[in-house]
């Protein structure tokens, strides 16, 4: 993973001038504190200047600093992804080098796209291709890797392109890249035109019976929505990018009657019916296919993270964790990746949960003394830790922490030898205040919603990984040294896991849940993956998601939907319904059925602050902060006169 960045300007003015703020490099380098190097590109015909800078995670391969730049075409490269299929990476490979190579082989646009189509993984990028004066960037099919593009006719017309932003002060503000598709910028033309012309090549689905026409994530009639009057766009249907997924199998006809809901007289959810259903040798054949496609994606988000062969005082060293509520996507995963990761490493489960503000510290008691004196935020975490583990009392024992310890015993129970670290995360509301005024408020910039806030918040910590964990009775303080985290985004978006499918399932039946589940993933860039990502990379860690794994949602939107969820099921077993075998099958068995519980209101976080709030309100929380913007007034200049002559700057002064 890394931090990536390029600026624009389309004017003879130097690149030495003010470009970004020094606020928002400081972002970048948390995402990648591996390695921070920098590069400008100057062209004098016709006039632009641009600045690139890389921030490395080290995750695969030999240590690659960004941006890449290649000696005979003087093209330069900035990637932010993973290479997990389509482009073959050795082991010992880089999987950026062997990318940027790919590219620079490429003679004409078709080639470009081709490349940049046929990889499997997450990612985001920009590749400024020298000889046709061209600047390419975009966002994978799902939108798995944030960049976000600011626009600003003051400074000549510049173009910002990062990974992380911060709130504007003023007007000009951040917006999330759409991942329609690739955008390339003719900087040549730019000049000519008093304007920024953007040429968009969109993700184009093929046509089938049992599908739709056209499978293109994003809306690209709101490619442009909020942006500038100078900036306009063409979109290149001619030249498209092969849509890397199956396109949704939108056929309803009569449901199997293989199983009714009248046939589960109680209505209550039970291992028992999953056993039932697993019974028939059709859908046992069908879980163990669903089985081996996820846990190829798990194997191969485990698997592909540099390992230090130095161990401490004989152990090693955790190299993966979950998010982790117990709940059944994160379960799950967990299961899985046990197959995968080493036998003798440990595996950290990261479980967040906020205080009750009304019980911290205090029984009911003593609830006037405490109020006159609150012990510190600090104070607080540890002497709830020192309170049996299974005390109900705590203001830390929510819902998500109890289907936490639950889910741990199960996985202690499946893999005994293996050593879980369940990382119980516990944050009051005096440090999530603190912390979103400092941290949180600009990573979920440019979204500005109440949930955002909740989700943000809530995987910030949970990612940051610092908390307490048990071993033999002993608790103590840890945090996590993974690098790489998995989380269970997409599993409810494609198998129909919300309160609201159930909804629409029972006014619409199955035609209209599969639309709404077309709508869901089509949606899942801009609503979820940008800022998911933005908060976890602030640790110096890499959000890795396998249920948006090419493979599994290929296999996923194959099949018809009640394959995937039977929503005339009763809560706890319809909704996910093959996830949920395929957890039965793996041996989980509380787990397996337990009713959706979304983040916010699992980790508590949504009961601190919230006053009859939506979450579609716009939150005044994440207003409060101020933060440095990328704009002309009372700038720190990012490249100063001693950036010249360090060892991480370089610069290249062309005429052309």
């Amino acid at each position: 993973m890394c931090g990536i960045c390029c600026v624009v300007r389309l004017s003879h003015r130097p690149t030495d001038s003010c470009l970004l703020k020094e606020g928002i490099l400081s972002n970048l380098r948390l995402r990648g504190p591996d390695s921070s190097h920098q590069l400008i590109k100057s062209v004098l015909h016709p006039p632009y200047h641009c600045f690139f800078s890389g921030h490395v995670l080290h995750l695969r391969g030999l240590i690659t600093p960004q941006p890449l730049e290649d000696p005979v075409t003087g093209n330069v490269f900035l990637w932010n992804g993973e290479i997990f299929g389509g482009i073959h990476v050795e082991a010992e490979e880089n999987d950026a080098r062997v990318l940027f190579r790919h590219l620079c082989s490429c003679g004409s646009k078709p080639d470009v796209l081709s490349v940049l189509s046929s990889v499997r993984g997450p990612w985001s990028f920009v590749f400024y291709e020298a000889s046709r004066h061209c600047l390419w960037f975009g966002r994978d099919y799902f939108g798995r890797r944030s960049l976000l593009w600011h626009f600003n006719k003051d400074l000549d017309g510049t173009l910002a392109l990062s990974s992380v932003s911060a709130i504007p002060e003023m007007d000009n503000p951040w917006q999330e890249v759409p991942a329609a598709g690739i955008f390339n910028l003719d900087l040549q033309v730019c000049p000519a035109s008093q304007g920024v012309v953007l040429t968009l090549h969109p993700w184009q689905g093929s046509s089938r019976e049992n599908g739709t026409e056209d499978a293109a994530i994003g809306d690209q009639n709101l490619v442009l929505k909020g942006l500038p009057s100078y900036v306009s766009l063409e979109v290149d249907k001619g030249h498209s990018l092969a849509t890397p997924v199956l396109p949704l199998n939108m056929k309803v006809l009569e449901v199997p009657g293989e199983f009714r809901f009248s046939d589960f007289a109680n209505g209550v959810a039970d291992v028992g019916i999953l056993r039932r259903f697993l019974a028939a040798p059709p859908k046992k054949q069908l879980v163990h296919q669903f089985i081996s496609v996820l846990s190829g994606a798990v194997k191969k988000r485990v698997l592909y993270v540099v390992r230090d062969t130095n161990q401490l005082g004989g152990e090693r060293s955790p190299h993966v964790a979950i998010l982790f509520s117990g709940g059944i996507d994160s379960i799950l995963l967990a299961s899985l990746a046990d197959r995968h990761v080493p036998s003798d490493e440990p595996i950290d489960l990261l479980n967040v949960a906020f205080a009750d503000p009304h019980r911290v510290g205090r029984g009911s008691s003593t609830r006037k003394r405490n109020k006159e004196k609150r012990p510190s935020p600090r104070s607080e975490r540890l002497n709830n830790a020192d309170g049996a583990a299974g005390d109900l009392s705590s203001c830390f024992n929510v819902p998500d922490r109890v289907t936490g310890r639950a889910g741990l015993e199960e996985l202690k129970s499946l893999s005994p030898s293996r050593l879980w670290n369940f990382v119980e995360i516990d944050v009051t509301l005096e440090e999530l205040k603190a912390m979103r005024e400092q941290r949180i408020s600009h990573l979920v910039y440019p979204l500005y919603t109440v949930l955002d806030d909740s989700i943000g918040c809530a995987v910030w910590f949970a990612s940051r990984g610092e908390g307490l964990v048990t071993h033999q009775g002993e608790r103590r303080p840890y945090k996590s040294p993974a690098k790489v985290v998995l989380t269970g985004i997409g599993a409810d978006e494609q198998l129909a896991g919300y309160s609201r499918h159930r909804a629409c399932f029972e006014r619409h039946g199955f035609e209209g849940l599969n639309e709404e589940l077309r709508m869901e993933l089509g949606r899942i860039s801009s609503r979820n993956l940008g800022r998911d990502d933005r908060v976890i990379g602030d640790h110096g860690r890499e959000a890795r998601f396998p249920f948006l794994d090419e493979a599994v949602v290929s296999f996923l939107n194959s099949l018809p939907v009640w394959e995937k969820a039977d929503l005339t099921l009763p809560r706890g077993i319809g909704e996910k319904l093959l996830l949920r075998l395929a957890a039965a099958e793996l041996g989980l068995t509380a787990s397996s059925v337990l009713p959706k519980r979304a983040m916010q209101f699992g980790s508590r976080i949504a009961k601190l602050e919230s006053g009859g709030e939506r979450a579609s309100d716009k939150c005044v929380r994440l207003q409060s902060g101020s933060v440095e913007d990328f704009s002309t007034r009372g700038s720190k200049p990012l490249l100063k006169e001693a950036d010249l002559h360090s060892g991480e700057f370089s610069g290249n002064f062309i005429n052309s």
